[in-house]
C-alpha cells in the first residue's frame, strides 16, 4: 500500500517484473533446500534420533552454499542482458545485482527455518520472522524516504535491500539460537543421497514452475499491449499483481503457517505409522480451509470496492478483487492440500501437477490476453487453479484412503451464498462485515456443517486443555 502510493501502479508493475526474475533466481538458488531441511529433520526427530540433526544441517548448508553461490554468480554476471531482454528496462540492472548478492544468505536462512519448523519451535520462529519483517519495512521505508523518492528503479533497490537486511537478521538469530542449544552430534549420518532425493526433485520442479511463472509475468504486459481496451498494460498488471493479490491472500497467512506445520507433522506421522492421526489431520485441515475461505471470500466480495478505494484510491483494483474473491475458498483449500500432499512424500506428484497447470496458464494467457484483456487473465487463472486443486485433492484422498462426503462442500457453498445475499441488503461496509459472519455461522450450524465437536475444537485453540 505504501509503495503504490509513492510509485503508482506502473511502478508497482515494474517492481513485480523485477521480483519475478529475482524470485526465479531465488528458487533456483534454494533448490528445494527449505523443504528438504524440514523433511529430513522431521524424519530424524520422528525416529527419536535428534543427535543426527547436526549432520542433516551440515549437509543442507553445504548443498545450499553450492547452489545459491552458483546462481548468484550467474545472475550478477548476466544482469544487463536479463534487464534488457527479459524485463525491457536497463534501469533494473542494479536491483538484479543487489538481489544476487543476497542469494547465499537466503539459502542458508531457508535451511534454518526448515529446521526450526520441523522441531516445532514455532513460537521462536514466529518471533524472529516478525523481527525480520519489521527490519525489512524500516530499511525499505528509510531508503524510499531518504534516497529513492518516486523513482521506480530506486524503489526496487530499496525493497530488495530491505528484504536482504531482514533475512540477514533472521539468519543471525536462528544460528545463534541453534548454538545456544548446545546440540550433541550423534553417529555420523550420510545425508547426501537422502537430501538429493528429497530436495532436488522439489528444486527442479520449483525452478521449472517458477520459470514458467516468470515467463507468464514478463509476457502479460506485452500481450496486454495488443488489446486496444487496455490503456496502460504495465499499470494493469501492477494493479492486479501488486494490489489485488496481496489483499486477496492476506487472510491466508494463517493457513500458510498451518501448511508449514503440516508438512513436518505428516512426515513424522508417516514415519511412525500413525495412519489414524494422518486421516484426522487431513479431514480437519480441509474443513478448516474451506470454512475459512468461505468466510473471508464472502467478506472480500462485500467490501472489495470500498476497501481498495481506501487502500489504493483505485476503483479498478476493487472491481478485480470482487471477481477474484469468488475463488478464495478454492485457493485456500489448495494451499493446504498441496502442503499435506508434500508432507506425505508425494513431492513428485505435486511437481507434475504444478508444471502442467503453469504451462497451461502460459498457453491460455498467450491466447486470451490480446482478445479479452484482463477478463482473459481471470479465465486462465480460474481454469488452471481449479485443475491443480482437483488433481492434488484426488491424490491426497487416494493415498490417505479418505472419502469426503459430497454434501458438505455443496451445503457450505449454499450457506455462503445465502449469507452473502442477506448481508448485501444491509447498508454500510461495517454492518455487512458484522452480518455476514453471523449469518454464515448460523446457517452452517443449522445445516449441521458445524457441530459441537468443531466448537469444542475451536475452544481448545484459545483455552489450555487440562
Amino acid at each position: 500500500v505504501y509503495l503504490s502510493g509513492r510509485i503508482g501502479a506502473a511502478g508497482i508493475g515494474l517492481l513485480q517484473l523485477v521480483m519475478s526474475v529475482g524470485g526465479l533466481a531465488m528458487v533456483a538458488g534454494m533448490a528445494g533446500i527449505r523443504t528438504g531441511s524440514m523433511y529430513l529433520t522431521a524424519e530424524e526427530l520422528g525416529r527419536k534420533m535428534p543427535g543426527r540433526v547436526t549432520w542433516v544441517l551440515s549437509g543442507c548448508f553445504l548443498y545450499s552454499i553450492c547452489f545459491s553461490g552458483t546462481i548468484a554468480g550467474l545472475l550478477y554476471s548476466f544482469a544487463p542482458q536479463i534487464a534488457a531482454l527479459w524485463i525491457g528496462d536497463l534501469r533494473t540492472v542494479d536491483a538484479l545485482r543487489l538481489f544476487a548478492a543476497g542469494l547465499p544468505v537466503t539459502g542458508l536462512c531457508g535451511v534454518m527455518c526448515g529446521y526450526f519448523t520441523a522441531s516445532n519451535r514455532i513460537g521462536t520462529l514466529a518471533a524472529v520472522e516478525m523481527a525480520e519483517q519489521l527490519c525489512s519495512m524500516v530499511v525499505t521505508m528509510a531508503g524510499l524516504a531518504l534516497w529513492a523518492g518516486t523513482d521506480a528503479s530506486k524503489a526496487c533497490q530499496c525493497v530488495i535491500l530491505g528484504n536482504l537486511a531482514g533475512i540477514c537478521l533472521t539468519l543471525g538469530c536462528l544460528v545463534l539460537l541453534r548454538i545456544l542449544e548446545k546440540p550433541e552430534s550423534g553417529e555420523r549420518l550420510p545425508v547426501r543421497r537422502r537430501l538429493l532425493q528429497t530436495a532436488l526433485p522439489l528444486g527442479a520442479a520449483d525452478v521449472l514452475k517458477s520459470g514458467i511463472n516468470t515467463t507468464e509475468n514478463l509476457m502479460v504486459p506485452k500481450r496486454l499491449a495488443r488489446n486496444t481496451r487496455v490503456e496502460n498494460p504495465l499499470a494493469a498488471f501492477g494493479c492486479l499483481s501488486g494490489m489485488v493479490f496481496p489483499v486477496l491472500m492476506f487472510p491466508a497467512c494463517i493457513l500458510f503457517g498451518l501448511a508449514e506445520l503440516l508438512i513436518p507433522e505428516l512426515a513424522r506421522c508417516a514415519a511412525a505409522g500413525s495412519n489414524f492421526r494422518i486421516r484426522y489431520l487431513v479431514k480437519r485441515s480441509l474443513k478448516v480451509a474451506m470454512l475459512y475461505g468461505l468466510l473471508f471470500g464472502g467478506l472480500m466480495v462485500l467490501v472489495a470496492e470500498p476497501l481498495c478505494m481506501r487502500l489504493y484510491r483505485n476503483p479498478e483494483a476493487g472491481r478485480f478483487l470482487k471477481y477474484y474473491a469468488l475463488l478464495v475458498p478454492m485457493l485456500y483449500c489448495d494451499a493446504l492440500t498441496d502442503a499435506m500432499t508434500k508432507g506425505l512424500g508425494q513431492q513428485k506428484a505435486c511437481v507434475r501437477y504444478n508444471i502442467l497447470t503453469s504451462a497451461l496458464d502460459v498457453f491460455f494467457l498467450y491466447l486470451l490476453l490480446p482478445a479479452y484483456g484482463m477478463e482473459g487473465y481471470f479465465a486462465s487463472f480460474l481454469i488452471t487453479h481449479l485443475i491443480n486443486f482437483l488433481l492434488s485433492l484426488r491424490r491426497l484422498l487416494k493415498i490417505t484412503c479418505i472419502s469426503l462426503p459430497f454434501h458438505i462442500p455443496v451445503l457450505s457453498l449454499a450457506a455462503a451464498m445465502a449469507a452473502l445475499l442477506g448481508a448485501s441488503k444491509i447498508s454500510g461496509s461495517f454492518g455487512k462485515c458484522l452480518a455476514y459472519p453471523a449469518l454464515l455461522c448460523s446457517i452452517l450450524y443449522l445445516a449441521g456443517i458445524i457441530g459441537q465437536e468443531d466448537l469444542n475444537w475451536l475452544r481448545g485453540l484459545v483455552a489450555a486443555k487440562k
